[in-house]
């Protein structure tokens, strides 16, 4: 077990901490705990990269243990009606979406590998940063207006522009296309 699978697991045992600090709206403390999966997402993969430690486990629970933080800060945030209901639909469907898609490619048989897109990559970094702001004006009784209305604004585009770039790749790595000239 690498330094940095150890500090990815510390993030998953974040999440219920977070959950929990949330759902007794105990604002300093989920957003310290958001804080420090943050911080410890950019160690870990420092380490990775520094020290040599990558490993094939890593590279599947970093993300795993990112987008659980995420997913579950904003249905809680979508329950106590901090974020609009749409927004948190959006987001939890598009990873079921992607995650169903990824099992029924592997299931029969023509398993596909997600890659990140550009787009995915910034919806990622604006909904960090939405759920940071929300819980920041939370923890300090204060107001960013319009950052958190823009952030919703451009959270659900890049939802469901990443979710629409998902499926395009999907569907034509289903069909053979973009495989080396092959169409099936």
């Amino acid at each position: 077990m690498t330094i940095p699978n150890l500090i990815t697991i510390l993030r998953f045992v974040l999440v219920p901490a977070v959950v929990l600090a949330m759902l007794q709206a105990r604002w300093e403390w989920a957003f310290a705990g958001f804080v420090v999966a943050g911080v410890s997402d950019g160690v870990d993969g420092f380490i990775a990269r520094r020290f040599n430690q990558q490993s094939r486990f890593g590279a599947y629970l970093d993300p795993i243990a990112d987008k659980m933080l995420l997913v579950s800060v904003f249905v809680v945030m979508g329950f106590i009606g901090q974020l609009p209901l749409w927004l948190v639909v959006t987001m939890v469907s598009r990873d079921a979406l992607i995650v169903c898609a990824v099992l029924l490619s592997t299931v029969i048989g023509h398993p596909v590998e997600i890659k990140p897109f550009l787009v995915s990559k910034a919806n990622t970094a604006i909904q960090i940063a939405l759920a940071a702001v929300v819980l920041g004006e939370l923890a300090f009784a204060g107001h960013l207006d319009p950052l958190r209305p823009t952030l919703i604004l451009l959270s659900g585009v890049l939802t469901v522009a990443s979710a629409a770039a998902y499926l395009v790749a999907w569907l034509r790595h289903m069909s053979g296309y973009g495989e080396g000239g092959k169409s099936g």
